[in-house]
């Protein structure tokens, strides 16, 4: 008699359905994905896929169908059980421990004893091992995972998964938070574990990573599978037409020639704070939108934070209007003007636990109180408004924010900073983890915000968005900024070209 394992793919979803109250996540998907394959999952927030993986993991209990591991049924809701059978998965939301060393965080939940005894120096060696074979074997063992970098905390997590015996690798946008050459470096990795005949789910928002790395493609759309089996050379247009249900030929608004700029109402001067930034300069005008592009660590995001009085900054000024912002002061950078839309917008720019109302009104409460009370009617009215001119799913004002998909989480920080009737929005990385119909609606929304007459400033990794959307582009490299482009004529190389790291000599001032 046949081993069935030897015939059967590595992983069979077989019409998999999982009901909340209200909410019909799943409704009958299949997916296959056999060993040594990597399989892409791709579909807009909400189209089902983080719920597909939780149920493979065993962290979901489906409705109904069934998951089978090379040919043998999964017991449903049992993630001790999907582990033992050589199923890993990584989270977006990483879910290592920063008080923990990196050694420590790879065994946890595994811990390598000796005796009674951790055996630390096993696991320091085998640490080691595992991230030579990801292609950094400079994080060292004993560091404190909180310590970290986003791009090394990411590697840490895949690296955990490799230290066990995983058959079924399944990666959820693990390139989120790396840059061109980590990415790469991850790309290798999968290809020889797939070699290996290692299964890998790999999903992301980024089609051309897609391309770059899938064998086959899998497209999720309202909890149903509407297309399977699809060559990793599938235009772009056709994925994207398959998971918003429509043709999607250009995710950017068309330019408004009739547009007119205002006077300048952010002006940034000789801004910096070593090692990060350096002597930057800018104006923005109402109605502009600045995007400011560079590649990982050239400063981008401290620049922003220093514009809003988060951190700060050694040397020059920030100016609103006329007015000229002590630095260090988020509290008068807010009273003036300035909206931050932080690149972490669940750590730092939302409360997840808190309702749409609240964590769109809290920024200026204020105006809300009546005899030194809350006016809880007028706050509702104000802050729904806001969601509906953004056209939120769901606008329901008692809806926690913790349940909204990465998209909609995003509208809900433009709404605050709307309801604070804002001059001046800095968005760090708007677009970051949501889909490409999010993505479209986040560059309409922006586009109106700046023909109402806001000056809006747009830190982007991606080329093709500070293009497609942007007025100008300021490019920065080694935390100065090397380039200002009319974003009308840039290329995407151009952009490139100007964010390459500046050489010794040419960094000196």
């Amino acid at each position: 008699m046949s081993d069935p394992a030897a015939t059967s793919p590595l992983l069979e979803v077989r019409g998999l359905v999982k009901h909340y109250p209200g909410v019909r996540a799943l409704d009958g998907v299949d997916f296959t994905v056999a060993a040594g394959q990597v399989h892409c999952l791709v579909g807009q927030n909400g189209a089902g896929k983080s719920t597909l993986i939780k149920c493979i993991a065993g962290l979901v209990t489906p409705t109904a169908g069934q998951i089978l591991v090379e040919g043998a049924p999964l017991p449903l809701g049992d993630p001790a059980t999907a582990l033992a059978r050589g199923v890993a998965t990584i989270y977006q939301e990483l879910d290592l421990v920063d008080d923990l060393t990196v050694a420590d965080n790879l065994f946890l939940g595994h811990e390598l004893r000796r005796g009674p005894l951790l055996d630390r120096r096993v696991a320091r060696r085998r640490t080691t091992q595992v991230l030579e074979r990801l292609g950094h074997p400079e994080i060292p063992p004993r560091r404190l995972v909180g310590s970290l970098p986003p791009a090394a905390k990411q590697l840490v997590s895949i690296a955990r998964a490799l230290t066990r015996d995983a058959r079924l690798l399944i990666m959820d946008e693990p390139s989120a938070v790396l840059g061109r050459h980590e990415v790469e470096t991850l790309f290798t990795v999968i290809r020889r574990l797939a070699a290996e005949g290692v299964g890998v789910v790999y999903i992301s928002h980024r089609l051309e990573e897609v391309g770059g790395i899938g064998d086959t493609i899998t497209v999720l759309r309202d909890g149903r599978t509407v297309a399977s089996d699809l060559p990793a050379s599938t235009p772009r247009a056709d994925l994207v037409a398959a998971m918003v249900g429509r043709q999607f030929a250009d995710v950017f608004p068309e330019r408004d020639a009739t547009r007119t700029l205002g006077p300048v109402v952010l002006r940034v001067e000789g801004l910096s704070r070593p090692p990060a930034v350096h002597g930057v300069s800018f104006e923005v005008r109402e109605g502009e939108i600045l995007g400011i592009g560079g590649l990982v660590g050239a400063g981008r995001t401290e620049l922003l934070r220093l514009v809003a009085g988060m951190d700060h900054p050694t040397g020059g000024t920030v100016t609103v209007g006329d007015r000229l912002l002590p630095p260090g002061r988020p509290d008068i950078a807010t009273r003036a003007g300035v909206g931050l839309a932080p690149e972490e917008r669940k750590a730092q720019g939302l409360w997840p636990g808190w309702d749409l109302v609240r964590n769109v009104s809290v920024a200026d409460l204020r105006r809300f109180r009546h005899r030194g009370l809350l006016d809880r009617r007028t706050e509702r009215r104000e802050a729904q408004r806001h969601l509906r001119d953004l056209q939120t799913s769901p606008d329901d004002p008692d809806r926690l924010v913790g349940e909204l998909s990465g998209g909609n989480q995003q509208k809900v920080v433009l709404a605050r900073w709307l309801l604070r009737q804002c001059r001046v929005l800095l968005l760090d990385e708007p677009t970051r983890g949501v889909d490409v119909g999010a993505k479209a609606e986040i560059y309409r929304v922006v586009q109106t915000l700046a023909a109402a007459g806001l000056a809006v400033v747009v830190v982007s990794s991606e080329l093709a968005e500070l293009v497609g959307l942007c007025d100008r582009i300021l490019v920065m490299a080694d935390g100065r900024a090397t380039a200002t482009l009319d974003a009308a004529s840039a290329t995407e190389a151009d952009l490139l070209q100007h964010a390459l790291p500046l050489t010794e000599e040419a960094a000196a001032p």
